[in-house]
């Protein structure tokens, strides 16, 4: 399963904060519903957590989350590690900063040989630029040798795409792994989308028939 959590900067608006507050309650709803994800039977999920086109934004917002993004992955990772999941990130990793980028392979090093669930953490991820960086390296001909180029070769493709806050786009994410999932738009902004939510979205995944192109 993959996630766009849509809607963080909106939900701060609402309520007159800060848009790092908005950033912050997300980050607290990604931790909530990994845990839902385990109880219902998911093995992976992958989550948008820092896009390329996101270093355009004020930098007020992008050095907040950055601050945000590593006092996390610090503080929450033995958590996480404790609970059984496996951290993975997928992304290019020049451009950023090289403390940030320490922290994120130490908690995929701890996090390593977990099995309960694996999070895919999309962090400077574009779903055109991994196309590009994987064709770099590409010289074979069929589709699983160019999956092996890909940032992270061993992810199953998404069965279900979820975007909340009421958009109905993809915006550049795991265009490749992402050819036949089902999609599943939610009207809820990302920090209010709870395990009621998350159910809903699993029940009009579970109602579809999958087809891949057959009848």
């Amino acid at each position: 399963m993959a996630i766009i959590t849509d809607g963080n900067g909106r939900w701060a608006q609402r309520r007159e904060l800060p848009v790092i507050e908005g950033h912050r309650a997300g980050a607290d709803v990604v931790k909530a519903r990994l845990r839902d994800a385990v109880d219902l039977g998911i093995a992976e999920l992958t989550v948008f957590s820092f896009s390329t086109e996101n270093w355009s934004r004020s930098e007020e917002e992008v050095s907040g989350l950055m601050t945000m993004f590593g006092e996390r992955i610090l503080g929450e990772t033995p958590e996480l590690d404790e609970e059984g999941v496996r951290m993975r990130f997928i992304g290019r990793r020049e451009g950023v900063a090289p403390d940030l980028v320490e922290r994120m392979e130490w908690a995929e090093a701890k996090t390593a040989e977990n099995s309960r669930i694996t999070l895919f953490i999309a962090f400077n991820y574009g779903g055109r630029m991994e196309i590009v960086d994987a064709a770099r390296s590409f010289q074979g001909s069929s589709e699983e040798e160019f999956r092996r180029h890909l940032y992270a070769p061993d992810m199953h493709d998404p069965d279900l795409l979820i975007r909340t806050s009421g958009e109905q786009r993809i915006s550049n994410y795991l265009l490749w792994q992402c050819a036949y999932s089902e999609l599943v738009f939610a009207e809820e902004l990302w920090p209010d989308f709870d395990r009621a939510a998350f159910e809903r979205a699993l029940g009009q995944f579970t109602e579809r028939q999958r087809r891949f192109g057959g009848r």
